[in-house]
C-alpha cells in the first residue's frame, strides 16, 4: 500500500474514531506493545502502553508492586490509570493481560474505547514470555499450566472485545496491517471480528 492510500486510511480512521482511543487487550506475550507501537505509527496517534504508565506513576516497576501490594492493589492502581488514559482523547493504549477482565474497566472501555484483542496461541505466548524474567504470574514451578489456566480463564472475557485479531509467528507489520484492516471495517460498520 502507497504512503498516500495509508494516509488517507490512517485520517478516516481517526475521524471515525469520534475521539475515542483504540485499546489493545489480550494476555502477556500477544504484542499488545509491540503491535500497538506499529499501529499508533501508522495511524499518527500517541501510543501508551498502561504498565509503562503505572510504572512511572508509582515509581515502581509491575513485579515490584506485585511483590509489595500483591494482585488486588496493583489491579486497583490498573483501573485508575486506565480510566484516566481513555479520557486523552484518540491513541493507542496497551493495556496489561489482567486489565480487561475488571469489570467496571471492560465497562469503561465498552463505553469509550474501541477494544480489539489480540489473540494468540499457547506455543506464540510461551515462546514470547520466555524472553523476558520480569512475568510475576509466571513465577511458577509450570509457567505453561499457569498460562494454559490463564487462557481458559480470560479467552471468554477477552472476546468480548469490539474485534478479535489474530496474533502469531509473523512479523508485527503483519499483524498491524490486520489490525488496521479490521478496525477501518469496523468503523465503517462492517461485521464484529
Amino acid at each position: 500500500m502507497d504512503g498516500e492510500n495509508l494516509e488517507d486510511r490512517g485520517s478516516a480512521i481517526r475521524e471515525r474514531l469520534d475521539g475515542r482511543p483504540i485499546v489493545l487487550v489480550g494476555l502477556m506475550g500477544a504484542g499488545k506493545t509491540t503491535v500497538g507501537r506499529r499501529v499508533a505509527s501508522l495511524l499518527s496517534l500517541p501510543f501508551i502502553d498502561s504498565d509503562a504508565e503505572i510504572e512511572a506513576v508509582s515509581t515502581m516497576t509491575v513485579a515490584e508492586l506485585f511483590e509489595a501490594y500483591g494482585e488486588p492493589e496493583f489491579r486497583a492502581l490498573e483501573a485508575r490509570v486506565i480510566a484516566r488514559l481513555v479520557q486523552d482523547g484518540p491513541r493507542v493504549i496497551a493495556t496489561g493481560g489482567g486489565a480487561y477482565m475488571n469489570g467496571e474497566t471492560r465497562a469503561l472501555l465498552g463505553d469509550r474505547a474501541v477494544t480489539i484483542w489480540l489473540k494468540a496461541d499457547l506455543d506464540t505466548l510461551m515462546e514470547r514470555v520466555g524472553r523476558r524474567a520480569d512475568r510475576p504470574l509466571l513465577k511458577a514451578p509450570n509457567p505453561r499450566k499457569v498460562m494454559q489456566e490463564l487462557m481458559d480463564m480470560r479467552y471468554p472475557v477477552y472476546a468480548e472485545a469490539d474485534l478479535t485479531v489474530l496474533s502469531r509467528a509473523v512479523k508485527r507489520e503483519v499483524v498491524a496491517d490486520e489490525l488496521i484492516e479490521a478496525l477501518a471495517d469496523h468503523l465503517r460498520g462492517g461485521t464484529r471480528r
